[in-house]
């Protein structure tokens, strides 16, 4: 197998992307990834991040590619999970406290911060509508999320994402109330959750 069968696999592998990171880890040096994406006109949409020309672009997979510690969260994390009826206004990711994301807000994308005892509480690997895999919360820790925010976003959005939660097989209401007791929103959650069973 060539060098460039062996991109050819990773692109094909990573829905149309290629990262420089993967490319080195694989023992393939620089210069022939460069030669590689000239000669495939790969587009470069990030820094480290190439594209090839037949693939859609998943701005929320290429907005991870680029920053591996976000976790999308509140109302992105609610679409991932098909408990939004539309795409959000702006994207929404979580963060650890002290993590610099001026670059994240200059691009207009929503940044919460939290400790570093729940900033993994809840992560689960999704699928984009492109299906790529991003980190995201778990359903059970974005309705607490959301529900923590609830009076800095849309009221019909949390009604909406509460109604589709509670409907849905795949809810977990003993996780949806450890996570609340963890974030203190315990009887708000319970009053909620009573109203909507």
């Amino acid at each position: 197998m060539t060098r460039f069968d062996l991109l050819d696999n990773l692109v094909e592998n990573g829905n149309g992307y290629l990262c420089t990171s993967q490319v080195l880890e694989s023992g393939i040096s620089k210069p022939t990834l460069a030669d590689y994406v000239s000669k495939r006109n790969m587009e470069r949409v990030a820094h480290g991040v190439y594209l090839a020309e037949d693939a859609w672009p998943d701005e929320l997979y290429l907005l991870y590619l680029s920053n591996k510690r976000i976790i999308f969260s509140h109302e992105t994390a609610l679409m991932l999970h098909g408990l939004m009826e539309r795409e959000p206004n702006k994207t929404s990711v979580t963060v650890q406290a002290g993590y610099n994301s001026t670059h994240l807000r200059k691009k207009g994308i929503q940044v919460y911060q939290v400790k570093p005892d729940v900033y993994e509480v809840g992560v689960v690997e999704v699928q984009t509508s492109f299906g790529n895999t991003v980190r995201a919360y778990d359903m059970e820790r974005t309705i607490c999320d959301v529900l923590r925010y609830k009076d800095t976003m849309d009221v019909q959005i949390f009604q909406y994402a509460m109604k589709e939660y509670m409907a849905s097989a795949h809810k977990n209401l003993n996780h949806l109330m450890e996570y609340a007791r963890r974030f203190q929103i315990e009887p708000a959650m319970r009053t909620y959750t009573e109203v909507m069973l």
